[in-house]
């Protein structure tokens, strides 16, 4: 028996429930980067980490500078209660989005992770934005 099958596989009700779940607070590079492209964003991206230097030099396009450590109710404000986040932050070593999705429930705002950050973002082969603006997927391209 390999340590593959060792243990058994969860039922599929249990495995539908726990890729549900897994979906409702994640998202990843390759998605969010189609709904950029096809201008189908029914999101608001931050990007959570770094000076405004470090985003300035690259950011995934579209994406607001807002570290976690200012994600605060006021701040939040600035949108309507229903927006949906999408966080990421430098890549699988850091957990600035965690701590950006974190404060975000918090608040009480709907939240998905971006997996991967900057990393993925860079390993799917997307372009990046440039400068101290959001700018846009077909304009960085």
């Amino acid at each position: 028996m390999s340590f593959v099958s060792a243990i058994p596989a969860a039922l599929p009700r249990d495995a539908v429930a726990h890729f549900a779940r897994r979906l409702s607070v994640e998202t990843d590079c390759s998605d969010v980067g189609a709904a950029l492209k096809a201008g189908d964003v029914d999101f608001v991206l931050l990007h959570v980490v770094g000076t405004p230097e470090a985003y300035a030099r690259r950011h995934v396009p579209g994406a607001i500078h807002l570290r976690h450590a200012e994600i605060t109710a006021e701040r939040m404000a600035a949108w309507s209660s229903d927006t949906l986040f999408v966080v990421y932050c430098a890549g699988p070593h850091c957990n600035g989005a965690d701590r950006a999705a974190l404060r975000l429930a918090h608040l009480g705002r709907p939240v998905k992770l971006m997996i991967g950050g900057i990393t993925g973002w860079e390993d799917e082969g997307l372009a990046f934005a440039t400068g101290a603006e959001p700018g846009k997927l077909a304009a960085a391209a």
